[in-house]
């Protein structure tokens, strides 16, 4: 940190010369960047700002305006003070137009009453300036070093925190633009004491700048963002105001938590870009040979050989809007989903299946089961993932080749499950009931000659004309036969609702009114809809 005039004041050259302050005593701590020695009067456009300007006099002129005008242009650039030597130009004292602009303008002013060499006092000064900023360059050179070797390693937030703590011996805190505090570091303070009313007290501090130091609270703040996309608060807990040195040590600490959030969402990315593809090739067949499939996933530390492999789908229950990034939200879900799985213990491949479901390739290790480990993957993913989603599993299968077949058991299992979850862990074939019978027989000739007679009329009407008779029927036997209840959910009036069901009826040849015509009716969709689902 650079000298006060106060510090230049006790230097042994200045005190020789018997220095005596006339003006400004209340800016003794005004820093001092340079000293600059000059005895002409129009010096100022020569200075930076923060300059301590020494003078005999000499050549200042006598008019007690233009005096004045010469303390003004000081101050209008930011000169840190004025020594004069008296006893050449000026003899006892000052004029008092000196004094008097120098008290207006808030410029420091000492007179030395003994005649000292400036070259002493310059050389003093500057000694010390240089010594000052070297020592800020190592200790920037330090911190530098050790937040980058934080940064290599991928140091968690509260590896970060624990090393500015130690480096500042003060308590510092990161904190979400919510104001929840992410991790904490007390430096041997309370942390209850710290953490009390913490969002009311954090709301209160808001300094305009990205790095600012707030003197009411104490709080020295730093943004924690990077790309635009600011994220968190960085604050260190000061009991004076803080040095440069805990300027550079919070902002380093910034930077080095923005850089590993962004490395980790980059690396967690593409991770689910790699475990997708891999998924993909193996429900598209794109791999020749099944053992392609493992040494890919092998690769990506999924082991996939000499396991029970069970296929999930995860699914949103309420449904993903595209309009508003839907790919982010997808995503999200899957990074939730490869979390819970790591939680979990349970190392598996991750990855969007498309735009509203997210699936999960399991290998079981040996000797575990497959409810438990289903119930843990769920039980995980709901503490990370607040928004509802079912998740469906296929049946267990022991090699890479059923796979595919696993998977469009688990995504049959949740496109029925979605539309009405009872809130369990996990859904499996079994627990669909009649619909779960179906999809097992799904490929029986029987079943598919009993749907084609049901729904053929129906069906090739629909071909033939681009009708949506198919979707009026499944409508009305979802609502269970109510017909005002289905005429809502057709966004038809029920003059025009009443309608299509007289044409269904002269088309399929039944009565919509009859049970039991009705239960066969809707068997046969359900059928259908497991065909289609397989076909796909």
């Amino acid at each position: 940190m650079l000298p006060t005039i106060a510090d230049v004041l006790a230097l042994e050259t200045v005190r020789r010369g018997n220095p005596r302050v006339v003006a400004g005593a209340d800016r003794l701590d005004t820093r001092v960047r340079w000293v600059h020695v000059g005895e002409i009067a129009d010096i100022a456009h020569l200075l930076r700002g923060g300059e301590l300007v020494l003078t005999t006099g000499v050549a200042l002129p006598d008019d007690p305006e233009k005096l004045a005008d010469y303390i003004g242009e000081l101050a209008s650039v930011g000169a840190s003070g004025l020594v004069v030597e008296l006893g050449r130009r000026f003899v006892r004292e000052l004029p008092r137009s000196v004094v008097k602009a120098a008290e207006a303008h808030g410029l420091p002013v000492i007179v030395l009453a003994r005649e000292t060499p400036f070259v002493q006092i310059t050389e003093s000064v500057h000694s010390r300036i240089i010594d000052i900023q070297l020592e800020e360059l190592r200790a920037s050179e330090q911190l530098h070093e050790v937040f980058t070797e934080l940064s290599v390693e991928g140091a968690s937030p509260a590896e970060v925190l624990a090393q500015v703590a130690r480096l500042s011996n003060r308590p510092v805190l990161l904190e979400n633009l919510a104001h929840q505090v992410l991790a904490c570091e007390s430096a041997g303070r309370d942390t209850g004491t710290l953490l009390a009313g913490w969002e009311s007290r954090s709301r209160a501090v808001a300094p305009p700048e990205r790095t600012a130091y707030d003197p009411a609270s104490g709080w020295l703040v730093t943004t924690v963002g990077a790309r635009g996309q600011d994220w968190g608060r960085l604050i260190l807990l000061c009991d004076a105001a803080p040095s440069p040195r805990d300027l550079v040590l919070a902002e380093r600490a910034a930077t080095t938590l923005a850089l590993g959030r962004l490395l980790e969402r980059h690396q967690e990315s593409l991770e689910r870009q790699a475990h997708g593809t891999i998924i993909a090739g193996i429900l598209s067949h794109a791999y020749a040979d099944p053992d392609e499939a493992a040494a890919r996933a092998r690769a990506v530390g999924v082991p996939l050989t000499g396991r029970k492999l069970v296929s999930v789908v995860i699914r949103p229950i309420e449904p993903i809007d595209q309009a508003l990034d839907g790919q982010a939200q997808l995503g999200e879900l899957a990074e939730a989903a490869a979390a819970a799985c790591r939680d979990a213990r349970l190392p598996a491949l991750v990855g969007a299946l498309d735009q509203d479901r997210v699936g999960v390739l399991l290998p079981l290790p040996p000797r575990t089961q497959a409810e438990p480990a289903l119930t843990a993957l769920a039980d995980r993913l709901r503490l990370l993932r607040k928004p509802p989603f079912v998740l469906a599993a296929g049946s267990v299968v022991d090699s890479v080749r059923d796979v595919r077949r696993s998977f469009l058991e688990a995504e049959q299992v949740a496109d029925v499950a979605v539309r009405q979850p009872d809130g369990r862990a996990f859904y499996r074939l079994p627990d669909l009931r009649l619909r779960g019978l179906l999809h097992l027989l799904r490929d029986d000739a029987r079943l598919q000659t009993f749907a084609e007679r049901e729904l053929g009329p129906l069906l090739a009407h629909d071909a033939q004309r681009g009708g949506d008779l198919t979707r009026i029927l499944r409508i009305y036997l979802d609502a269970g036969r109510n017909k005002a209840v289905a005429a809502q959910k057709a966004h038809l009036s029920r003059p025009a609702f009443y309608d299509r069901l007289r044409r269904l009826e002269r088309i399929l040849d039944t009565d919509l009114d009859d049970v039991e015509s009705c239960l066969s009716l809707h068997v046969a969709l359900l059928a259908l809809e497991s065909f289609r689902r397989e076909s796909r």
